[in-house]
C-alpha cells in the first residue's frame, strides 16, 4: 500500500514500479508499418493487384480521401528489409540504426485504434479518447506520480523540426500535452525549438534577484486571498507556475548549455544534435531533462503523413529520426538510466496496403488504416529482444495477441507503478480515467 495524498491519487495496492520516468518519441501523420517493422516479402509478386472486392469483404472503412478511387492496387514496399539481432527481427533498410539496437527493443507489429483520421487518432493515443477536453498521458503521470524534481517541470513537450521541405505536415494543437480536467499544473510545459527554451528567462533590465522574489512574494499573498475568497485551484495553480518560472530562469540555462557535452555524445546522435530543434537536438535534450528529474519527455516530430510519394518523403523521415534514436537508447544505457526509463518510439494508426493515387513501380502512396501498425518499446521494465504480435500476409488485420492503444496505456502505467482501473480523477460525478470504461489489459508478453 503507497501513500498518494500528496498527488491526491486514491490510496491502493499498486504493481511496483519498473520505471520512473519516459519519453514518448510521437511521429505525427503515421509511418507506415510496411516501410518500417512488419515485413510483408510475397506482396512484391502481387504488385498491382486490385483489392476492390478483397477490401468490400473486409468491410473496409475508408477516408474521403480514396473514397472515389475505381481500383485499389496493391502497393507492396519497394525498400529491402532484414533479419537483425538475436531476435530476427526484420527492420527495414531505412532504419539502419534502429537495426543495431533490435536487442534494447520490444517491436509490437500489432497495434490497433478505433480512429481513421489524424486529430481524433491522435487524441486516442496521447489523451486516451478521441473526445476533447481530456487528460494528456503526461499529465496524467505528472497527477499521479508527481514530480522528481523542484527546478523544472514534470513533463516537458518537445518540437522536433523535420528536414523535408515537401512533406505532408499534419497540425496538432496543445490539447494533446494539456491538463484537461486535471489541475493546470499538470499540463505539460512546450519548449521552444529556437532561441531561448522558454521566453523571458532574463529579468527586465533594471529588476534585481531579490526585488523579484520580494514581488513574488507579494503575489503569493494577493492570490492566498483571492484562494481564501474564492477556492478557486486554478488560482494555486497560478501561483505554482509563477514559483516554477522563477526557479526555471536558473535551472533552463544550464540546461540548455551544450558546450559540456563531451565530442562523443555528437558521435553518438549526430552532427544534426548541434543544431536546435532537430529531431538529434531533442533527443539529446530529452536525455538531459530526464536526467535531471523531469518525469515524461515527449517529442513531437511531423511530416509523416504520407498519402503519396511515400518513398521519397519517408527516406528523409527516416533519417531524421534514426541515429538519434540509437543515440538515445544507448546514451541512456550506458549512464544506468534505461533500467528505469521507458522510451516509445510510434504513430497514430498503421497505413494501407493498398495504394493511394497513381501507383508506379517506384513511387505510391498510403492511406489511413486503424487496424494494425507498428511501434517499439525499449527501457524499463520491457521485454527486450523480441517481437510482439503479428498481421496476416496483407498488413492488413492482426492474427496474433492483439494490442489496443487503451491496453498500451494500461501497460505504460503498470510499468511506471500504476493501476490504470485506480488511477482517477472526479470530475462532472465520474472518475476520470486514462483508459477510460472500455476494458482495457495489461500486455503482459512485453513485460521482462
Amino acid at each position: 500500500i503507497r501513500d498518494w495524498s500528496v498527488t491526491g491519487v486514491q490510496t491502493c495496492a499498486l504493481p511496483i514500479p519498473r520505471a520512473k520516468r519516459a519519453i514518448y518519441i510521437s511521429l505525427i501523420g503515421a509511418p507506415s508499418q510496411l516501410e518500417t517493422f512488419d515485413y510483408k516479402p510475397g506482396l512484391r509478386a502481387r504488385f498491382k493487384e486490385d483489392l476492390k472486392d478483397w477490401l468490400a469483404g473486409q468491410g473496409e472503412r475508408l477516408t474521403g480521401m480514396t473514397s472515389g478511387q475505381t481500383a485499389f492496387p496493391l502497393a507492396p514496399s519497394i525498400f529491402d528489409f532484414a533479419q537483425h539481432g538475436r531476435s530476427g527481427a526484420w527492420v527495414s533498410e531505412l532504419l539502419p540504426w534502429t537495426a543495431k539496437m533490435v536487442d534494447d527493443l520490444c517491436i509490437v507489429r500489432s497495434m490497433q485504434t478505433d480512429a481513421i483520421n489524424h486529430e481524433p487518432a491522435n487524441q486516442l493515443i496521447y489523451t486516451g479518447s478521441m473526445q476533447n477536453g481530456k487528460a494528456s498521458l503526461g499529465s496524467w503521470l505528472s497527477y499521479g506520480l508527481g514530480s522528481l524534481n523542484e527546478d523544472l517541470p514534470a513533463f516537458v513537450v518537445l518540437h522536433a523540426k523535420h528536414s523535408s521541405p515537401v512533406s505532408n505536415v499534419q497540425a496538432i494543437s496543445a490539447r494533446l500535452w494539456g491538463a484537461g480536467f486535471l489541475p493546470g499544473r499538470h499540463a505539460g510545459v512546450s519548449f521552444r525549438a529556437q532561441g531561448d527554451p522558454v521566453l523571458y528567462l532574463n529579468d527586465a533590465p533594471g529588476i534585481p534577484r531579490e526585488l523579484r522574489r520580494t514581488m513574488l512574494d507579494g503575489l503569493e499573498e494577493l492570490n492566498r486571498r483571492s484562494y481564501s475568497a474564492l477556492g478557486d485551484p486554478e488560482i494555486q495553480t497560478r501561483t505554482q507556475q509563477y514559483e516554477m518560472a522563477f526557479r526555471m530562469q536558473a535551472s533552463i540555462p544550464e540546461l540548455a548549455d551544450l558546450t559540456r557535452e563531451p565530442e562523443s555524445t555528437f558521435v553518438l546522435y549526430g552532427e544534426e544534435a548541434r543544431v536546435r530543434g532537430t529531431f538529434a537536438s531533442s533527443a539529446l535534450m530529452a536525455r538531459r531533462l530526464v536526467e535531471r528529474g523531469v518525469r515524461f519527455v515527449q517529442i513531437f516530430h511531423r511530416g509523416w503523413d504520407q498519402h503519396g510519394s511515400l518513398p521519397r518523403d519517408i527516406v528523409s523521415q527516416c533519417k531524421d529520426v534514426d541515429q538519434a534514436c540509437y543515440g538515445l537508447v544507448q546514451d541512456l544505457k550506458q549512464r544506468g538510466l534505461l533500467d528505469d526509463t521507458l522510451v516509445i518510439w510510434g504513430g497514430e494508426f498503421g497505413r494501407t496496403v493498398y495504394c493511394q493515387g497513381t501507383l508506379t513501380e517506384t513511387n505510391y502512396g498510403r492511406d489511413h488504416h486503424p487496424r494494425c501498425f507498428s511501434l517499439w518499446l525499449a527501457g524499463g521494465g520491457i521485454k527486450a529482444g523480441t517481437v510482439y504480435g503479428e498481421t496476416d500476409e496483407m498488413s492488413y488485420n492482426v492474427v496474433r495477441d492483439p494490442v489496443h492503444v487503451r491496453d498500451l496505456h494500461a501497460t505504460l502505467l503498470h510499468l511506471l507503478g500504476l493501476d490504470h482501473e485506480r488511477l482517477s480523477f472526479k470530475f462532472q460525478g465520474l472518475d476520470q480515467r486514462l483508459t477510460g470504461v472500455v476494458p482495457a489489459h495489461v500486455v503482459k508478453g512485453v513485460l521482462a
